[in-house]
């Protein structure tokens, strides 16, 4: 097992991290460490409204989406209609640099949905990792 499978897997460490290897390598060890992965593409991606699409997407939110901030707090603390194996999920946001294509206020909204949403599955026992690349 590889180092950052092993990480991958501790909950003191999960978080909301800056990517530093390959999204090869990552994909590659979230498979090892039989955790949920969700990537999501923001290259096309400009303001709220496609962020929240985006993300969206890529998790399969369920039809009760509502497409604001409330609800990607709600969806990223829910994720019962995902893959089963209770270990622990992770969110890959590629291609949106720092800023994610949000405004400031938006940023700062998104990221404390982020840091909640961590600390919320440490509660339950499993790690929520998010890296931006």
């Amino acid at each position: 097992m590889s180092d950052l499978c092993e990480r991958l897997q501790n909950l003191t460490e999960a978080g909301v991290y800056r990517l530093s290897c390959p999204v090869e390598v990552l994909r590659g060890n979230v498979d090892l460490s039989e955790l949920c992965f969700f990537e999501v593409d923001l290259a096309e991606v400009q303001g709220k409204g496609k962020f929240l699409a985006a993300v969206a997407k890529a998790l399969h939110a369920p039809d009760w989406f509502g497409h604001n901030l409330d609800a990607l707090a709600d969806a990223l603390g829910d994720l019962t209609w995902t893959c089963d194996n209770g270990k622990g999920y992770v969110l890959l946001l590629c291609n949106g640099g720092e800023s994610l294509h949000l405004d400031e206020a938006d940023q700062v909204a998104v990221r404390q949905i982020f840091a909640d949403t961590v600390s919320y599955w440490k509660s339950q026992g499993k790690p929520f990792w998010v890296f931006i690349a």
